[in-house]
């Protein structure tokens, strides 16, 4: 089952929370997520991406949490069209060829800034990113263009953590696979990440995704 989650601001209404989980069609991958609206009066800004796509012969599987900061336009954008034209320019080529993949993210990531603005706001120690989609006006102080590492899935790999930053404001990267090599189940343990990120007082919207490579 892929699941494909998107918070909006409705009149009057509140915004969503929840949880899901999915798993790999030809292999023993797992995922869970977990998204938990933070205590500002503000709808929630989290987006995300989890599933998994059969693209010549393959399976891909795509995961992302998108932050924002000054609403939801950004995140909204990204969520619906960032994987996909990706994946538009990636098809005429093979997966393997990592430099051109490698290429196309990038560009891709650059050309949105002419597409979207007004998420980031906050700079200069206030704003624990290193990275942004927005305001051209603080490229300056904030860089769009993405780190890209090429890592290997080894036999001994076992998970795989995304969260937006309302969970590492309070937890260190070890802390957090301390806690989800523990539980088996992905959702389970993109849970009780999320509840620890509420048990240690953090406020924003919290959002989780566990990948598990092994059963």
């Amino acid at each position: 089952m892929d699941n494909f989650c998107c918070f909006s601001s409705q009149a009057g209404g509140r915004s969503s929370c929840g949880s899901g989980k999915g798993r790999s069609q030809l292999g023993p991958v797992k995922y869970g997520f977990s998204l938990v609206k933070g205590r500002a009066n503000h709808p929630m800004e989290d987006y995300h991406v989890a599933k998994f796509v059969q693209i010549q012969g393959r399976e891909l599987g795509l995961f992302a949490i998108f932050d924002g900061h000054l609403g939801d336009s950004v995140p909204a954008y990204l969520q619906k069209h960032l994987f996909s034209n990706i994946l538009k320019e990636v098809c005429p080529y093979s997966l393997h060829c990592w430099l051109v993949y490698h290429m196309i993210i990038v560009d891709y990531s650059l050309s949105v800034l002419h597409e979207v603005h007004g998420d980031v706001a906050r700079v200069n120690g206030q704003l624990a990113v290193s990275r942004a989609f927005g305001d051209k006006n603080l490229k300056s102080h904030l860089r769009s263009d993405p780190d890209v590492t090429n890592a290997s899935i080894e036999a001994e790999t076992d998970v795989l953590i995304l969260a937006s930053d309302g969970l590492w404001k309070v937890m260190s990267n070890q802390e957090a696979v301390d806690i989800a090599r523990k539980i088996k189940d992905p959702q389970k343990g993109a849970k009780q990440l999320v509840m620890e990120a509420l048990h240690r007082e953090s406020k924003d919207d919290i959002s989780c995704i566990v990948v598990r490579f092994m059963g």
